[in-house]
């Protein structure tokens, strides 16, 4: 009975709305690096992509962008994915160009204190959830030693992901690795007990010593995000 109830109330909480979906939509008009569009994302500080269609059933990504205030996104670049073999397009946005908002955003990083509250979060439906695992062996490999918005941005152009679920002592932090932009808090308490340093994963430890053991540095770790 336990385990059904549990069930239910974590779908309640993806269903709930606490993480924004995607935004499909068109720019309208255009001023220098910023674009106002048809549609306003949901949130300031969600990124998108811009699509621009050369005809001939050709279409590219042809920027990325950040919502800096309703209806009007700026250019902070032209792609999400560097790929020294393929060329990067010159378009510049236009108007008639398409938007998407919250672009892999139902790929989603979970950094918890341990493995109730990850598991309260990451069971919902109608997500890809990106075990933590994956980001500490990151971290590992590239000698970092905790969560930073900029080792963040890099792990979420390996493994596509779109946004990352901060958990705090009384709120979880959204945060899109991509603007580099904490887009939306809300109260949220940890479950279970104890608190992993720097985060939930389920290694005991890391060559070269990091992530060994647990310890109560996460929620000052995390209290950067806040």
């Amino acid at each position: 009975m336990k385990r059904w109830i549990l069930f239910f109330a974590l779908s309640a909480f993806v269903a709930a709305g606490i993480f924004p979906g995607t935004v499909r939509t068109v720019v309208t008009a255009v001023s220098g690096s910023e674009a106002t569009l048809k549609r306003p994302f949901p949130l300031n500080g969600m990124s998108g992509i811009v699509i621009h269609d050369f005809g001939k059933g050709r279409q590219a990504i042809t920027a990325v962008v950040v919502q800096e205030r309703p209806g009007t996104v700026r250019v902070i670049g032209r792609t999400l994915l560097p790929h020294r073999g393929l060329p990067s397009p010159k378009h510049t946005i236009a108007p008639g160009d398409r938007v998407i908002g919250g672009y892999l955003y139902s790929n989603i990083l979970v950094i918890a204190p341990n493995a109730a509250t990850y598991n309260a979060i990451a069971q919902g439906g109608g997500k890809f959830w990106i075990h933590p695992d994956l980001y500490a062996a990151f971290l590992a490999r590239e000698g970092e030693s905790h969560p930073t918005p900029d080792n963040l941005a890099a792990f979420a152009r390996d493994a596509q992901v779109g946004l990352v679920a901060l958990v705090g002592k009384d709120r979880l932090v959204l945060f899109d690795p991509i603007s580099s932009r904490v887009i939306k808090r809300v109260p949220f308490h940890p479950k279970g007990n104890g608190a992993k340093s720097p985060f939930y994963s389920r290694f005991s430890s890391i060559p070269g010593g990091l992530f060994s053991g647990s310890g109560g540095n996460y929620y000052e770790t995390i209290g950067a995000f806040r």
